[in-house]
C-alpha cells in the first residue's frame, strides 16, 4: 500500500461541509484507511459536543469513495459516480463521537459486480486507542462504465479477478 496520497478532494467528490473525512493513509485494490477528527459540523450534536454514532456509516461511505477514488487514480480511469445503497448491519459501539476524537475508517471490498454494485466490510476505530466504534457491511452503487463506443477511460480490473 503507498504510504503517501494526494489530499482527499482528489478522491472524494464531497467539499466544504459535506467532506466529513480528513485523508486517506492507505489504499490497495481490496481495501482502504481513512481518517478524520471529529469536528462541530453539518451532523454535530453542539450541545453534546459529539456526532452522533448513526453519522458514523456516512464516514464509511466516504472512506469506500476514496478507496474507489484512488482505484481509479492508479488504473488511470475517470471516477464515476458512486451512491451508498444502505447496510445490512450497522452497529456502533458507542452512542456519539465526540468533537475532537481521531478515527480511523477501514473498508473492505468483499465483493464488487460489474453492474456497479459492491459489498464492503467497514470498521470505525479510534485512531489513538484502536478500540472499537462502529462497524458495518455497507452496501454501494458506482455508475458502470460506458459501453466501449462511448468510454472514458481505460476497463479497470475487478478486485476480485484482477481482469477488466
Amino acid at each position: 500500500m503507498p504510504s503517501t496520497f494526494q489530499p482527499i478532494e482528489h478522491y472524494v467528490p464531497h467539499r466544504r461541509s459535506l467532506l466529513l473525512i480528513d485523508r486517506l493513509i492507505a489504499a490497495d485494490d481490496d481495501s482502504a484507511v481513512s481518517e478524520l477528527t471529529v469536528r462541530d459540523g453539518l451532523f454535530a450534536d453542539t450541545d453534546a459536543a459529539a456526532v452522533p454514532a448513526w453519522v458514523g456509516i456516512e464516514y464509511m461511505a466516504q472512506a469506500i469513495a476514496a478507496w474507489a477514488g484512488a482505484r481509479h487514480a492508479r488504473h488511470g480511469s475517470q471516477p464515476r459516480p458512486g451512491f451508498l445503497l444502505g447496510s445490512r448491519r450497522y452497529l456502533a459501539h458507542v452512542d456519539a463521537f465526540p468533537f475532537g476524537q481521531r478515527l480511523r475508517v477501514s473498508v473492505k471490498c468483499e465483493l464488487l459486480g460489474d453492474n456497479g454494485l459492491g459489498m464492503f466490510e467497514c470498521a470505525i476505530l479510534d485512531a489513538l486507542t484502536g478500540q472499537p466504534q462502529a462497524e458495518a457491511r455497507v452496501s454501494v452503487y458506482e455508475q458502470p462504465e460506458d459501453p466501449p463506443s462511448g468510454s472514458h477511460g481505460k476497463p479497470m480490473p475487478t478486485p476480485l479477478t484482477g481482469k477488466p
